[in-house]
């Protein structure tokens, strides 16, 4: 089966740059590793110490943040080398700071990951919540290398729990220890006869308690809501601003609404625009506009939402309509009532929170009219469902400290 698995990877090798032709998105995803190899052997000596992060995105960088940051105080002589698999992650956190070396994972073919392994010769490595790549994980066991999985997440319906899951049953065997978020993960890890697991929870809830004690202030959202009422759509797609312009069109409640939108390509953003009949400006345009008068704000940019969130008196978390939610923990830290489409029981803390009623789910427009009609008029009822969201974020945090609590004693 490892032969069938090299041999299928190494034809997607060779067909890839054919299709980065016709994708955008494909031709950052292609060239952005053709300059792995070389930024590796610039920045990696062989008496360095070193600690390697892989993240498959920008929410699991987000989760793997708070324990990158800790090992980097614990061990400040050490280098942390940060991968990521899709260019979305990569674009937007190219340049964190609490990496020496940031850049994509090379495609998991055979002699990939061993000029990758012996060039970063880590110490320890961590992969966060999922991706397990079969070459990447037998060299690493190859070379006796620690190798962890943080915040992992796993579900009955996952190819390792079906009987013709052997090959990537096997995969698991490189992985020194599990560090999953439920007991559900446990028991199915178990099932399969895996005993080095601890449920030491999501360390996402560590992230945005950070963001909560940082100072989230931005001069240009005070000026925007001049205290009123505000509502945050962050992460929305098109299918979720459908809904939510068609509620701010007809609605004559004196409300602040600012669009966080997950793509921000001009003819989205455009699009967006044209379609709201309320005094709108965008985030790159605010210099030239009347930015205290307008009733909608699109933030046609990154790295500003979770700032956003604190000024938000009813959050509306995007995705719910499409492939499924996003993360809905930033708005809860903040206290602030959750609204969300009908697509989120892939994501435990969606659920915790609905079941909590500090989120409330839409199913459609009407859904959604009656929703924001009761939640905007009432700010009694805001502070209520806000206090459950922080509440709950508050009482889940702790699992960084769990998870180097154990490394530590290994």
């Amino acid at each position: 089966m490892f032969f069938i698995y090299r041999l299928i990877t190494q034809i997607v090798a060779w067909i890839l740059p054919v299709t980065a032709l016709f994708s955008a998105k494909m031709k950052s995803f292609i060239q952005g590793r053709k300059l792995v190899w070389e930024l590796l052997k610039n920045n990696i000596q062989p008496s360095d110490k070193v600690i390697w992060f892989h993240a498959a995105s920008l929410g699991e960088y987000e989760q793997g943040l708070p324990i990158m940051k800790r090992l980097k105080q614990q061990f400040p002589q050490h280098k942390i080398v940060l991968t990521f698999f899709s260019p979305s992650g990569y674009e937007v956190r190219k340049n964190t700071p609490f990496a020496d070396v940031v850049c994509y994972l090379p495609l998991d073919t055979l002699f990939n990951a061993k000029r990758f392994v012996q060039l970063v010769h880590p110490e320890k490595v961590f992969f966060v919540k999922y991706e397990y790549w079969p070459n990447y994980l037998k060299e690493l066991k190859k070379r006796n290398i620690p190798t962890y999985l943080v915040s992992g997440i796993f579900r009955e319906n996952q190819v390792f729990f079906k009987w013709y899951g052997g090959f990537y049953r096997n995969c698991l065997q490189s992985i020194t220890h599990f560090f999953v978020q439920d007991s559900t993960s446990e028991n199915l890890l178990k099932s399969i006869g895996k005993t080095n697991v601890s449920v030491s929870g999501d360390t996402r809830f560590d992230r945005v308690v950070e963001v909560l004690n940082a100072n989230n202030s931005l001069d240009f959202i005070t000026e925007f809501t001049q205290e009123q009422t505000t509502v945050v759509i962050g992460s929305s797609w098109p299918a979720d601003e459908k809904l939510l312009v068609e509620y701010i069109n007809q609605s004559d409640l004196s409300v602040k609404w600012i669009f966080a939108p997950h793509n921000i390509k001009s003819e989205q953003i455009q699009q967006l625009k044209k379609s709201i009949q309320k005094a709108v400006v965008l985030y790159s345009e605010k210099d030239q506009s009347d930015l205290k008068n307008a009733q909608v704000l699109i933030i046609d940019a990154v790295g500003f939402l979770t700032k956003v969130y604190a000024y938000a008196d009813v959050a509306y978390v995007g995705g719910g309509f499409g492939s499924g939610i996003h993360n809905i923990l930033e708005p809860a830290v903040f206290g602030v009532p959750i609204v969300i489409g009908p697509h989120f029981k892939k994501f435990k803390e969606a659920v915790d929170l609905v079941d909590l009623e500090a989120c409330i789910v839409v199913d459609n427009q009407k859904e959604l009219n009656a929703v924001l009609d009761g939640l905007l008029v009432d700010p009694e009822r805001q502070k209520q469902l806000g206090k459950l969201a922080s509440d709950y974020v508050l009482q889940n945090a702790g699992a960084t400290d769990l998870i180097l609590k154990l490394i530590n004693k290994k």
